[in-house]
């Protein structure tokens, strides 16, 4: 029951297929992306991992024949759904913290491994003592980091400010992306095309303007990705102190992503209390007979439009205000894995004037 309470738990986003992959097949490119932030700081539970946990799940990797790669090299798989080596996954860390240049670069740089910190430039800018300075950003290029894209300030970037216009929101988020990819390959030398949504959250435009400036984009989300995922918004599991408990961690690592052709709304954001979401899968060997979603730890009713092919769920209670998910998770018929599927959403808080 324990491991099935993590598996209800711990999901999100997955998205609509892109056209020219709607016959993408489910041996293709299959990876796990985890995302964190801060490394021995018990200050802050809700984004810190301990460090005791943090070799239990590299050793974890190391004793199980995960391969850990760069993310540019899963994404360069994605796009043109060429498989992976089995168990492949990526390891990113978000805000750029001093702990990551003091704690988990010499774990990772002692075993080999690869890794992406998404950087919000401001704060190092500004000097910020609790954030890496672009010297120690340099020293890690040279031993297996890679740099990328967390926006200038890591603000609310789908909140607009007091009187802005649509188009004015526009052109400060692309100001604000670009200025921050500049920054990143003038310290750097180099910044791959991929961006980190702060917080997590982004509406429906602001993926756009990721895809129109050509970058991937990640949230803050659980699942696996594979070539069917949505690259304007790909998932990464969460490590935070309180959700690294093994057998949890270990369901996350081996998960595999949900065959999801369609998803409607796309758009995250909404201002419907009780948002119903229809979902269109690909054939697949999960065994949706055994299909649970989830908003919390309360299970959905799930109803079939089309068995076996396409559903639709919806909460009985109101989402609270922000953030929020619908899980679904179905067993692989073939092997103990899961798939996974989450979609975010985002109910908007009222802004101060």
């Amino acid at each position: 029951m324990k491991t099935k309470f993590f598996l209800c738990f711990f999901m999100l986003f997955s998205s609509f297929l892109p056209p020219s992959l709607a016959m993408a097949k489910q041996d293709g490119a299959q990876a796990v992306i985890f995302m964190y932030h801060r490394f021995g700081e018990s200050r802050y539970p809700s984004t810190n991992i301990t460090l005791e946990q943090f070799e239990e799940q590299l050793d974890f990797f190391e004793k199980n024949n995960f391969s850990v790669l760069p993310l540019e090299e899963i994404i360069e798989a994605l796009k043109q759904n060429r498989p992976l080596p089995d168990k492949a996954i990526a390891i990113t860390i978000d805000d750029a913290y001093l702990s990551v240049y003091k704690e988990a670069y010499p774990r990772l740089k002692a075993r080999g491994y690869p890794f992406t910190v998404f950087v919000a430039t401001g704060p190092v800018d500004q000097g910020i003592p609790a954030y890496m300075n672009w010297q120690q950003m340099q020293e890690m290029q040279k031993h297996g980091a890679a740099f990328a894209n967390h926006s200038q300030d890591h603000d609310y970037l789908v909140r607009k400010k007091t009187g802005e216009t649509q188009e004015a929101w526009k052109e400060r988020m692309k100001g604000d992306i670009t200025g921050a990819q500049k920054r990143l390959q003038e310290k750097i030398g180099q910044a791959p095309a991929l961006f980190a949504y702060p917080y997590g959250e982004y509406n429906l435009d602001l993926m756009n303007i990721i895809k129109d400036l050509g970058y991937t984009g990640f949230g803050q989300h659980s699942g696996g990705v594979s070539a069917l995922n949505d690259r304007r918004a790909l998932p990464r599991f969460p490590v935070a102190e309180a959700y690294a408990e093994m057998q949890a961690f270990r369901t996350k690592a081996l998960s595999l992503a949900m065959p999801v052709l369609e998803q409607q709304p796309v758009n995250p954001v909404t201002t419907e209390k009780r948002p119903q979401l229809t979902v269109t899968l690909a054939p697949s060997s999960a065994n949706l007979d055994q299909l649970a979603c989830y908003i919390g730890p309360k299970r959905m009713e799930i109803q079939w439009l089309e068995q076996g092919k396409r559903f639709k769920i919806q909460t009985e209670k109101d989402l609270p205000l922000g953030r929020s998910r619908y899980n679904c998770t179905a067993p692989d018929t073939d092997s103990s894995r899961y798939f996974w599927y989450s979609h975010q959403w985002i109910r908007p808080e009222k802004q101060k004037d």
